[in-house]
């Protein structure tokens, strides 16, 4: 097929889809070519076809992940603005647009391409070995988090707070800038805890340090942090020289099942969970139990998604899903806040707390999107153009997703089972006050 009578083809379609989108936006084709996806578009922010062959291979294979492949390429891009751009500029026309469009006509409109030229592409998904569902034999827990954490440190700099802190952040208020609600969250973490002067504490998956510092700098507890990642362990073991802690602060690089220790008094997981598989949630918190003193306190913070209708339901994997798994987190799965409260039950934890974080995550996505996205310059210098366009679309994405409630996040205060006293306060009052 002729490129000209392509960009024809696509011209045509884009402006039926306009009609009915009414979006903010330009669409911009390989031929140089624009088309408003609205009636009166500003043109800062488009959506760029910058290769027929793209549209080739999604009509050949209707995937997310070819679309995402296309994006890496830069066959397809956004240009001037993320997909948090293009989430608002077409918010009001997105919902029912497929119902609304002629099927017949986008078909016809697109099946040329099926037969159009198409072009290889490399893929930029996770092709480790084994199977990441499971723990034990065949799944490389340290190839999984390499491929996520040890991009570099300094592409993280390029959009976490100066603590280096990758979880949800607690904003106090509105105006609470990203540095100001990370600090937040640490504190907050340390105070649901209840943390005391001398009590040892254990932070699984302990990143860049960033709370297991705090915990000892500002409620004088002996820390010790475990992860999984060089790169974090490293920074980690710097930050703690840095500050002086070496006598209150230890950092392990080492997996929390193998931890050799005495039981700790308090242990916190933020944002570990998502990494460890549904068919591990109940190993995964007796071995916490393991690592806990009678009555010593556990603080869990993960992601959840909604309960479906039922467990078999719950468990079919999305195309989103499918493409976190393969692009981002290879081996995570996010659970449901129920099976989550069950599991520790069963595994001797009596709940106390639980608090649900979900808006504070949207504002630390956001921000973190469009931190990113200011410094793309310097991501695409660290990591690669493919690389930080697919982190700024997975950080939008998230960003998306908490904002409309399909995921959550919750942080629940939990103590090793014991007879009587729970030794925590009667009222939340000392967290507030």
């Amino acid at each position: 097929m002729a490129a000209d009578k392509g960009a024809d083809r696509v011209r045509r379609l884009a402006a039926h889809v306009a009609e009915h989108l009414k979006a903010d936006l330009m669409l911009r084709l390989w031929d140089g070519s624009e088309v408003p996806l609205g009636p009166a578009p500003r043109g800062d922010v488009a959506v760029a076809i910058r290769d027929p062959a793209a549209l080739t291979r999604l009509v050949r294979r209707p995937r997310l992940t070819t679309l995402i492949e296309a994006m890496a390429a830069g066959d397809v891009a956004i240009e001037g603005g993320t997909l948090l751009d293009l989430a608002e500029r077409a918010e009001h026309g997105r919902r029912g647009l497929l119902k609304r469009l002629d099927k017949l006509a986008l078909a016809r409109g697109l099946l040329p391409f099926a037969f159009g030229a198409g072009k290889s592409q490399g893929s930029h998904a996770f092709s480790g070995p084994g199977d990441a569902a499971k723990y034990g034999e065949g799944r490389d827990d340290k190839a999984l988090m390499h491929f996520h954490y040890d991009l570099s440190n300094a592409f993280y700099a390029l959009f976490l707070c100066p603590e280096m802190v990758y979880t949800c952040a607690y904003y106090p208020t509105p105006e609470a800038t990203l540095a100001e609600a990370q600090v937040a969250k640490l504190d907050h973490v340390c105070r649901k805890l209840r943390l005391q002067p001398g009590e040892r504490f254990l932070d699984i998956g302990c990143g860049w340090g960033g709370l297991v510092c705090h915990a000892a700098r500002n409620y004088g507890v002996k820390a010790h942090g475990v992860t999984l990642a060089e790169e974090q362990y490293a920074y980690a073991v710097e930050k703690v020289k840095r500050l002086g802690l070496q006598d209150r602060v230890t950092i392990e690089l080492t997996d929390f099942r193998t931890l050799k220790a005495e039981p700790f008094d308090k242990v916190a997981s933020v944002g570990m969970y998502e990494a460890v598989g549904l068919d591990n949630r109940e190993g995964y918190f007796a071995r916490i139990r393991e690592l806990l003193r009678p009555r010593g306190a556990y603080l869990h913070h993960a992601i959840a998604r909604p309960m479906k209708r039922d467990e078999k339901t719950f468990r079919k994997k999305r195309p989103e899903f499918e493409a976190l798994t393969r692009y981002i987190f290879p081996g995570g799965e996010l659970d449901h806040l129920g099976a989550e409260h069950d599991a520790l039950e069963r595994n001797g934890f009596e709940i106390h707390d639980v608090e649900a974080l979900r808006e504070h995550y949207a504002r630390t996505c956001r921000a973190w999107t469009e931190r990113l996205f200011a410094n793309r310059d310097a991501a695409v210098q660290e990591v690669g153009a493919a690389k930080t366009d697919i982190w700024i679309t997975y950080m939008a994405g998230c960003a998306l997703a908490f904002e409309r409630g399909t995921v959550g996040i919750f942080q629940t205060l939990a103590t090793k089972r014991a007879r009587g006293a729970s030794g925590l306060p009667l009222t939340r009052a000392d967290l507030y006050g």
